[in-house]
């Protein structure tokens, strides 16, 4: 295959500022795209200008880093040349969305420091004769500097000054509305909501609000940042007092208005519009009458256009992004909507809009009929996958001869009566006479906008008509009023631009309502988010967006990251960011203009504010439409909602801050890495948050942060070997870049496949997954198909292993790129994603994760970009190799890089987690100095199987110097030689005709693990090389890591290519004698047929002259057996741990899970390195800790006592227990009550309590006297709601 063919010539002109690039096209053969349940073929070029997207088709596509702006306006392609193509080379594109010209664009792209240029062109346009042609070669044209239309000029300046809110005094009322027009406010109303009427000025009462229009997703489109103040006129303020007459108009925005951007009448987020009154000091903003110009009259209007629509938002189809529909057609299949005109002109005819989906794989058809006479027929498409459903508008002008307008609707499913319809809405906008009725109307008319000069409306039967309010700027409506009650009206206007008017009329004034909230506390966001607690400026590191019942724990998370990155912290509530940013309506708007106002206000660009948490659930349906609803922190939805490749939620939206952003398109570039922690309640978001504290304890300190896991699906007849050949090169990459990461690979088709009923499965995969998850890993990846329920159609990993995790203080970032495995959105499905998340002790800290399908070839770049920022090993960053961005920040690095960003299916991938959460890397350097008191430079020795080996080391700073105040324990681990294996070809999957096997290599067996003391910065240990090595001598790898005696910092570092590691010691002394083996349950204390939960941890004492093996020699393992049961064994030796500085001693830490009740026999076979073997065997009754509380073992030591005595039990649960005694004599006095709880924590894995210890006082603190007593022990389990006591006696001397 011909590589690079996409030949790039820059051309600077001499020309000032004009730039030139030359593009020459060469054609490779198609390429397909494939996804989780389909796949495609489409024509293709150069991978590095390639771009597809399913809503745009394909597309050419080049950015590069520029110095400053460019003119977006003066591109021009030039020198085009084109071939044909024909249309069986077009293959899968939809033909539809070939334009019939050349279409191109040129785009300032901008993220926080860096500007790009963003360019794109439409590679193949139909031709005149129908045909299609590609293009070959063009040049484009552009001038650098500003362009007077772009976006980037034409910022919000609303959100560049600070300033105090206007909520942060006076007194503030709140009220809804449901409709748009004029409203009044008596008195009474007043009163009901809280105002005190009888005392307060009419002149000093205020109306504020920003109108029920939702708040634009640009944010170069203005909009107020604080609520405004609007004009309204109170009848009767003159005499300074609220008379029982006395009332306010004002004209209020509901909550139903068409807005273009998402094609409906209907606000997405909210059904009331909330405005405010506010009592204050000074005069209110009152009506003020409009003017009108004088002058020769240009044009005369005595007519206007009417709009109204009919639009239900009842189902979302496919609960996917924000298209709601209304109206069903499934047995009633015809319905008819009615519309009234009055004063119709029905010389101009209707424009209508009809707009139909349906949710099948079965072509339909709605018939559009209005007032009985057929109008059109909207053929709806059938579907196929990832596109669940379709639709289709009719959009048209029809005569009509009536004032009623009775559209009618006939579903047709043709033939499929499994078929529904759904509307989506109607709209018609009709001309009118402009004739007043009595009853107040808007009105407008769009020959106004077009041309100069002053205008004239003329209005007729106006007796009843008191005012007309220009209404255009709703929050500076003025008015004429119509003081003679004239039968007819007229005013004037400027000719130029569109107006709106109300005809007002005392004979329809609207009245408001109000709910149980009616008073608005003060508050001031914007005047106090940059205060510190002298009340000093200081810039904002990182927000936390919380619903108000959770701003404890909110808070909480804030602290955390304070202690642990000295960040400032804000957080701050929905709802006062909403009563605030958007006067009491939830708008995504809101938010984010929230934290806009926070960035753009920083003291300098480096200043700006980083991290953004959205501290709550999210889910489709913004207004609680559904059962069991997640909104708790909304989201920002596509407006295509028919695909699970292209219909996506996004949190990307409130991390886009250039002025030319928010529209999501793919040119707007991330500026705050944002994350979400997934609460639906403030239960939830505590046990979050106590899982994210739990990252940083000095538990989770451990030579686990060394390990990285990475896991590949099988191959498949569409994309062949790509899943694991991408995989394995990560793997290999991060061990080349970050050598002391630790990388275990497990490729689905390294292991034997196995057929069920429920398919082919990977029982093995599933176990190597989970017990390299519970062994703990900084990063786990998976690369490969999946869904909701899991990984891989083989299902390596589904829900219930996910819950079963066992990695205890070893939580990872879980990185998939594979479609929906975090589809969080959709209450009604809790997916495996989530489950990761949501273990309150196990499973991810963090996840790097797909809510939509995602093409494989998008997740193969997004993979290798995003692994060189999470490990720091990219140079495009400002990180040093040993620094390292938050996971959050690493994907928005990723996200921004050229070879991403202009793929619409990066908006697919959440961070879940605290964005500004750093991985647990270790610092460096620990290095080998010696080997047998041999420096490394000169040591020739080889570690032969049977030898005693010494080895030392140092640990050092970044630049290599010795650390010699620092003290610690060391953790090694030392590899065999590098392990060559081939995948197995489960499938047969062929490609050019060859089975598709992929050779990688892996770690090799680890042939020692042990632990060494650290002081003064350096180490030694010693060992015996196990005798199962591989006897050829090849290069193995010595793993470090190290903490230092708090637990509050760790180093790591790696030797490879330096250890040489073969051949056998002849000369070894004689062992014959097998290791020694205790055994026990949770604790040492553990007596062999005492009590457990169901997911005990084993503890495997050992002991050997000469070590224990772990080189995994055949049939040398460590290995327990449960009931006898030899085909399922449990190899142990990854839990195996010398003691420190003692290689002859050591521990096996096994976590079991999910063992069934009863009584359970456990033996273990270890080998020492000389491979003798020694056999041990312990029993234990399981109970299940969820539906009984057992205890036993009770008894007091010592007994008897002169002072001091403990009472111990054994009992089944791991989560703390109310304990209390009460002692007696034996006449049954009761003399002491002791409470208190069992021992809990992070990693409580005893089932013993010792906890309650008595001093042999009474409850006076006197000492009582000798002889016998009673106790009665009280063990009571606030989770399951049980009690259980025991009754016991002790002696006193």
């Amino acid at each position: 295959m011909k590589k690079n063919i996409l030949v790039l010539l820059l051309i600077i002109s001499t020309g000032l500022h004009a730039q030139q690039k030359r593009y020459n096209l060469v054609w490779e053969k198609a390429q397909t795209l494939s996804g989780e349940n389909f796949s495609m073929e489409v024509p293709s070029f150069d991978k590095a200008y390639f771009n597809y997207d399913l809503e745009k088709g394909l597309i050419f596509s080049d950015q590069w880093e520029s110095k400053g702006l460019v003119n977006e306006s003066s591109v021009t392609a030039t020198n085009v040349v084109y071939q044909s193509i024909s249309k069986v080379d077009l293959k899968d594109l939809d033909l539809n969305k070939i334009p019939n010209k050349l279409v191109f664009s040129l785009e300032n792209s901008v993220a926080r420091n860096k500007t790009y240029t963003f360019f794109q062109l439409s590679p193949i346009i139909k031709d005149e004769n129908g045909g299609y042609k590609k293009v070959t070669s063009f040049q484009i044209n552009y001038k650098k500097g500003s362009d007077s239309k772009s976006a980037l000029l034409r910022s919000n300046k609303a959100s560049a000054v600070v300033t105090n809110s206007v909520l942060n005094s006076g007194e503030w009322y709140r009220f809804y509305v449901d409709t748009t027009g004029v409203f009044k406010l008596s008195k009474s109303f007043l009163q009901r909501l809280g105002v005190k009427v009888n005392t307060v000025d009419p002149r000093a009462i205020k109306l504020f609000g920003h109108g029920g229009r939702m708040i634009p997703y640009s944010n170069s489109v203005a909009y107020p940042y604080d609520v405004p103040e609007n004009a309204i006129k109170f009848v009767g303020e003159e005499d300074g007092e609220f008379n029982t007459n006395d009332y306010i108009l004002f004209y209020a925005q509901g909550p139903k208005e068409y807005n273009q951007e998402s094609r409906t009448h209907i606000n997405c987020y909210t059904d009331k519009t909330y405005y405010y009154i506010n009592i204050s000091s000074g005069n209110g903003k009152r009506i003020q009458q409009f003017n009108q110009p004088e002058g020769t009259i240009d044009l005369v209007i005595d007519t206007f256009q009417e709009y109204q629509f009919h639009e239900i938002d009842s189902y979302n189809l496919i609960s996917l992004g924000r298209r709601w529909f209304g109206d069903k057609f499934d047995v009633d299949s015809s319905k008819e909507f009615e519309f009234n005109f009055p004063d119709l002109v029905t010389s101009e005819p209707v424009d209508l809009t009809v707009s139909v989906a349906t949710a099948t794989r079965s072509d339909s058809q709605m018939n559009v009929s209005v007032n009985n006479v057929a109008v059109s027929s909207i053929f709806v498409r059938g579907v196929s996958t990832p596109t669940l459903a379709n639709g289709n508008s009719y959009r048209g002008r029809v005569d009509v001869n009536t004032s009623k307008i009775t559209v009618g609707l006939d579903f047709d499913n043709l033939g499929n009566p499994s078929t529904i319809g759904y509307l989506d809405l109607i709209g018609i906008e009709a001309t009118r006479k402009l004739n007043f009725d009595n009853k107040q109307f808007l009105f407008k008319n769009k020959d106004v906008a077009s041309t100069s000069g002053i205008v004239q409306y003329n209005m007729t039967n106006t007796s009843a008509l008191s005012e007309i309010w220009e209404v255009t700027d709703s929050y500076n409506v003025s008015n004429y009023v119509n003081t003679d009650e004239t039968s007819t009206l007229s005013f004037t206007a400027a000719l130029g631009s569109l107006k709106s008017y109300v005809a007002v009329s005392p004979l329809d004034y609207f009245e408001p309502k109000f709910d149980s909230k009616t008073i608005i506390n003060n508050q001031n966001i914007k005047g106090t988010i940059f205060q510190n607690a002298q009340g000093s400026f200081q810039d904002v590191d990182y927000i936390i967006v919380t619903p108000n019942n959770m701003l404890n724990d909110a808070e909480r998370l804030a602290q955390i990251n304070r202690n642990q990155y000295d960040l400032n912290v804000k957080v701050v509530g929905l709802d006062e960011i909403y009563n605030e940013f958007s006067s009491g309506n939830q708008d995504i708007g809101a938010i984010r203009n929230m934290v806009k106002y926070v960035y753009d206000n920083a003291s300098t660009p480096e200043n700006r504010i980083k991290y953004l948490c959205l501290f709550g659930d999210g889910s489709y349906d913004y207004k609680d439409r559904i059962r069991n609803n997640t909104n708790i922190v909304p989201s920002w939805y596509s407006y295509s909602s028919f695909s699970l490749a292209t219909s996506f939620v996004s949190d990307d939206f409130y991390g886009m801050m250039d002025d030319n952003e928010g529209t999501m398109i793919s040119s707007n570039r991330l500026d705050i890495a944002v994350g979400r922690i997934l609460a639906d309640t403030p239960q939830r978001g505590k046990e979050m948050v106590d899982k994210i504290e739990s990252y940083y304890a000095k538990e989770a300190y451990g030579s686990w942060r060394n390990s990285v896991l990475v896991i590949s699906d099988d191959n498949d007849d569409k994309l062949y070997g790509a899943l694991q050949e991408t995989t394995d090169a990560i793997g290999d990459l991060i061990s080349q870049e970050k050598p002391f990461m630790n990388v275990t690979k497990v490729h689905s088709d390294a292991f034997q496949q196995e057929s069920s009923a429920g398919g082919d499965r990977y029982p093995i995969v599933t176990n190597e997954i989970v017990n390299a998850i519970d062994n703990g890993a900084l990063v786990v990846n998976y690369f490969g198909h999946g869904g909701e329920e899991g990984l891989a159609q083989e299902r390596i990993l589904l829900k219930p292993d996910i819950t079963g995790f066992r990695n205890f203080c070893k939580l990872n970032c879980f990185v998939t790129v594979t479609c929906e495995f975090t589809r969080f959105d959709n209450p009604f499905r809790e997916t495996a994603g989530e489950f990761t998340f949501w273990n309150k002790e196990t499973g991810a800290v963090g996840l790097i994760t797909t809510t939509r399908q995602v093409f494989v070839n998008f997740g193969i770049t997004f993979n290798r970009e995003l692994g060189q920022y999470l490990f720091s090993y990219s140079d495009n960053d400002t990180y040093d190799d040993d620094e390292y961005p938050t996971m959050a920040e690493a994907l928005r690095l990723a996200k921004n890089d050229p070879s991403l960003s202009g793929n619409s299916q990066k908006n697919l991938v959440f961070f879940i987690g605290d964005p500004a959460m750093k991985l647990a890397f270790s610092k460096p350097n620990i290095k080998l100095t010696k080997i047998n008191d041999v420096p490394i430079a000169q040591a020739t020795d080889t570690l032969k199987a049977l030898s005693y080996v010494k080895l030392a080391g140092e640990v050092t700073d970044v630049s290599g110097n010795l650390l010699n105040n620092y003290s610690g324990t060391l953790s090694t681990t030392i590899y065999d030689k590098g392990i060559s294996r081939q995948t197995l070809a489960n499938d047969g999957i062929r490609q050019n005709g060859e089975v598709i096997k992929l050779d990688f290599t892996t770690l090799g067996e680890i042939i020692f693990r042990g632990q060494a003391s650290v002081k003064n910065g350096q180490f030694e240990f010693d060992f015996v090389v196990p005798k199962d090595i591989g006897i050829p001598v090849g290069f193995g790898k010595v793993s470090f890591y190290s903490k230092n005696e708090s637990s509050t910092e760790d180093q790591a570092g790696a030797t490879i290519n330096t250890v040489r590691i073969g051949g056998l010691n002849e000369n070894a002394p004689e062992d014959n004698t097998g290791p020694v083996i205790t055994l026990y349950m949770n604790d040492e204390n553990f007596v062999t047929g005492g009590i457990t939960n169901e997911s005990p941890t084993l503890l495997a004492k050992m002991e050997d002259t000469n070590g224990i093996n772990t080189a995994s020699g055949i049939g040398h393992d460590i290995v327990a057996i449960i009931d006898g049961d030899e085909t399922n064994p449990f190899v142990l030796n990854d839990y195996y741990q010398t003691d420190v500085d003692e290689y002859t001693k050591g521990t096996v830490s096994f976590p079991f899970r999910d063992l069934e009740p009863g009584l359970h026999t456990l033996t273990l076979k270890a080998w020492d390195v000389y491979n003798n073997s020694s056999i041990s065997e312990i029993q234990f009754i399981v109970f299940d800790k969820d539906q009984s509380l057992v205890i036993n073992n009770v008894l007091n030591y010592p007994n008897p006592f002169v002072n001091y005595t403990e009472f111990w039990f054994n009992h089944n649960s791991s989560e703390p227990l109310d304990v209390s005694i009460q002692i007696f004599t034996v006449s049954g006095k009761l003399v002491r009550t002791l409470n208190g709880q069992t021992t809990g924590g992070i990693k409580t894995t005893s089932s013993l309590s010792r906890d309650m210890v008595w001093d042999g006082r009474d409850d006076f603190g006197d000492k009582i006297g000798k002889g016998v007593y009673i106790y009665k022990l009280k063990v009571h389990s606030s989770l399951l709601n049980k009690t259980v006591e025991k009754i016991e006696k002790l002696v006193i001397l």
